[in-house]
C-alpha cells in the first residue's frame, strides 16, 4: 500500500542515506521474525547491528545477512564480540570470519576489555580495509565514565583511523555514557561529540523514546540513531516526521539532508 501524501512533514532523506539513518539492534531474533519485520519496516532501518555476539552462534546468519542485502540494510557486526576477539589475539580471524559471512559493516569499540585508544585506532584502521566502520565511543561501566575532553578526543582520533561512523554508546539500558543513570541526556556529553564530528558522522545511541524524542527535537529528523529495538523501527519514523506528541511541530533543522 502506499504512503499517503496529503500532510505537510519534515524532509526525510532516502535510501542509501547519509544522514537520518536509523540503526537497531539484533538481540538475536529469528529469521522468519526478521523476514516479517523488514516486510513491514524495512524502507526505515539502515543499519542492522547484531547484538554482542550473537552473529557467532546464530545458526540463521546467512539467510539473515541475505535477507538485509536485499532490502539494503547494513548489517553490522557488534563490537562486543570484536573485543573478545581482540583480547584473545584472534581479532584478524574474527574479521576473516566476518567477511567471509558477508558482512559489510563492523563495530570497533572498546567498553568490554581493556584497549588503549590508540590500540582501538589501530583496529579501525585495520577494519576499515574491508569494512564500513562504526566506531563506539564511551564506557559500558557507569563507575568509569569519560570526561568531556576525551569523549572529543576519541570521537576525532576514531574518525581520523578511518571510521565512517562514530557511535556514542548508552547501551542497551540507555542509562550510561550519553546519559545518566535516570536515562537522562547529559548535553555536555553531546556537545563535545558533536564538536569532535559533525551530525552526520554521529549515531547517537538511543533505545527509549524520550531520548529519541530529545535527539530529533534537537538536530532535527534526519540526526542519526542507534541501539533503536527493533519494535520500535516504526515507531521511531513517526518521531522523526512529527507523527507524535513528542515532536508535533518539530521540523528539519539542524541536520543536512
Amino acid at each position: 500500500m502506499s504512503v499517503p501524501t496529503f500532510l505537510s512533514l519534515p524532509y526525510r532523506t532516502g535510501k542509501p542515506r547519509l544522514s537520518g539513518l536509523t540503526h537497531v539492534l539484533d538481540k538475536g531474533i529469528t529469521s522468519a521474525a526478521a523476514a516479517s519485520l523488514i516486510a513491514e519496516a524495512g524502507d526505515h532501518i539502515d543499519v542492522w547491528k547484531f547484538g554482542w555476539g550473537t552473529a557467532y552462534i546464530d545458526r540463521s546468519l546467512k539467510e539473515k545477512l541475505k535477507l538485509l542485502a536485499d532490502h539494503d540494510i547494513g548489517a553490522c557486526l557488534g563490537g562486543t564480540l570484536l573485543e573478545i576477539a581482540w583480547a584473545q589475539g584472534k581479532a584478524d580471524e574474527c574479521l576473516d570470519w566476518a567477511h567471509r559471512q558477508g558482512f559489510p559493516h563492523v563495530e570497533v569499540s572498546r567498553g568490554v576489555v581493556p584497549m588503549s585508544p590508540t590500540e582501538k585506532r589501530e583496529l579501525i584502521r585495520r577494519a576499515a580495509s574491508r569494512f564500513i566502520v562504526l566506531a563506539e565511543t564511551g564506557s559500558k561501566d557507569e563507575a568509569h565514565q569519560l570526561r568531556e575532553d576525551e569523549w572529543a578526543a576519541e570521537v576525532a582520533g576514531d574518525l581520523a583511523a578511518g571510521a565512517k561512523w562514530a557511535v556514542a554508546e548508552a547501551r542497551e539500558s540507555g542509562t550510561v555514557g550519553l546519559y545518566d543513570s535516570a536515562g537522562e541526556v547529559r548535553e555536555d556529553i553531546v556537545d563535545a561529540v558533536i564538536a569532535a564530528g559533525s551530525p552526520d558522522r554521529v549515531f547517537f545511541e538511543a533505545p527509549r523514546k524520550d531520548q529519541q524524542a530529545w535527539f530529533v527535537r534537537r538536530f532535527g529528523a534526519n540526526v542519526n540513531l542507534a541501539n533503536v529495538t527493533l519494535d520500535d523501527a516504526l515507531s521511531v519514523e513517526t518521531l522523526r516526521l512529527g507523527l507524535r506528541a513528542d515532536t508535533v511541530g518539530v521540523g528539519c533543522q539542524g541536520v543536512l539532508a
